[in-house]
């Protein structure tokens, strides 16, 4: 999350990221030999990592390394994890064995990986993520769950030759001006991760994507596992049953909410068997039992639910494009089906995705809809966009002006179902408004 251009720095790490993003005139640049170049300098610290699982994909790439951490982390491992963007502090995008990395630690190397660079060209991602590859490197672990930023084939994360294994979550159509505008484009940019001698594993994926990616592992010599075809999981009975050729499992359900979680854990499980982790039945039970992963289907309790009516319901999902806004419907059409209450959306969006695409799978759910101007993104569409967006497609919607006033125009009524939804980005700011950052 990239609050900082338009900020006076107000700690020391604020100061270093608004240097690093002066580096290189665009944002995003997907290329790997200024990255190589900067990794050499650094004494190629990628080459020194404990045993990494490396994903791509257009949506649940967050959740399904949530459980894959949580499955290690119960069996007594120690994980680090890579993630982006941030929620409300950029600290939360390294974990170095289980812990987010201290202030003090992130500065050191975020600096040291400055002067290495001797003011050089390179992107913000491109510089912060070997600052995460040279921490990796310093600190003793297990495994590293290492997540692509966007692409995969030149995504900065893509400098680590010998996987332990690759993820490939579900392919869909998201940052099209970067990537492609097909989806075997974008499927072929995220098969890049993909390297001869380790282990695949795919989502469930569109036939066009899957035809890519399978052409992409022939090449490599891979034969990977398959949702759909070699493993799966559903819900029968409020439980996660899960199947592959070794057999079936019988879960306790994702603590993640939402029907989607379903598919995401059953991803983490075929991996981590696949790639052979040493977690048990038990502690992958235990894994699905205790999995955090912050602003994806989250309950909010705190500071903002006390402004609704008593009775209502505050939600944050980050889905920011029409995958995960599809995801995000369906849960709401199961929570209605069982608990039938108005429905009313508060929403975020940037400039890349358009309003009428992630409003449409509420069509003919959602009550209202709230647009809202996400605070500090230049690159965030104006919340009267999304008012005119959402009043086009047959919504009622007016702009919600702040976070709290938002809020306010929602609790008008009786006791309603609020969804926060279009952004990570607007995720950070009403968790920090909340009080509840993640940890």
């Amino acid at each position: 999350m990239l609050l900082f251009e338009n900020l006076t720095p107000v700690s020391r790490t604020d100061a270093i990221l608004k240097r690093l993003l002066a580096l290189h005139p665009k944002l995003i640049d997907l290329k790997l030999d200024r990255e190589l170049r900067l990794l050499e300098k650094l004494g190629n610290p990628q080459e020194r990592l404990p045993p990494v699982i490396h994903i791509a994909g257009t949506n649940g790439k967050g959740s399904t390394l949530a459980y894959l951490r949580a499955f290690l982390e119960a069996g007594g491992q120690r994980v680090h994890m890579m993630t982006s963007p941030h929620l409300v502090r950029f600290n939360e995008r390294i974990r170095l064995a289980g812990k987010l990395v201290s202030t003090r630690r992130l500065n050191a190397a975020l600096e040291a990986c400055e002067e290495a660079n001797g003011g050089e060209p390179i992107t913000f991602f491109e510089i912060t993520t070997a600052a995460a590859l040279k921490l990796f490197s310093e600190v003793k672990a297990d495994y590293l769950l290492l997540e692509t930023g966007m692409g995969g084939r030149f995504d900065a994360s893509n400098v680590v030759d010998k996987p332990l294994g690759t993820i490939i979550a579900p392919v869909d159509y998201d940052h099209q001006n970067f990537l492609g505008h097909e989806l075997s484009k974008i499927a072929w940019e995220k098969a890049g991760i993909m390297k001869r001698g380790a282990k695949a594993v795919f989502a469930r994926q569109h036939e066009e994507s899957r035809a890519v990616l399978m052409r992409e592992a022939a090449r490599l010599g891979i034969t990977p596992m398959i949702q759909g075809e070699d493993f799966d999981g559903r819900a029968e009975d409020g439980r996660l049953v899960y199947q592959d050729e070794s057999g079936l499992l019988d879960l306790p359900p994702p603590a993640l909410a939402g029907p989607h979680q379903f598919d995401n854990a059953a991803l983490a499980i075929a991996a981590a068997r696949h790639f052979g982790l040493p977690v048990s039945e038990a502690q992958i039970a235990e894994g699905l039992r205790q999995v955090k992963w912050p602003a994806r289907l989250q309950p909010l309790h705190g500071t903002l639910e006390t402004l609704l009516p008593a009775g209502s319901e505050l939600w944050l999902d980050g889905s920011h494009n029409a995958h995960g806004a599809t995801a995000l419907a369906e849960a709401m059409k199961q929570m209605q089906a069982r608990r039938p209450m108005p429905l009313k959306l508060i929403m975020g969006l940037m400039n890349t995705r358009q309003p009428a695409d992630v409003l449409a799978p509420f069509a003919g759910l959602a009550d209202e809809v709230f647009g809202l101007t996400i605070p500090g993104e230049p690159n965030a569409h104006k919340a009267e966009t999304i008012v005119a967006d959402a009043r086009k497609a047959g919504f009622a919607a007016r702009d919600g002006q702040s976070i709290v006033n938002a809020l306010a125009m929602a609790a008008e009524g009786p006791p309603s179902r609020v969804v926060f939804c279009g952004s990570l980005y607007l995720g950070g700011h009403v968790l920090h408004q909340n009080g509840t950052p993640p940890t």
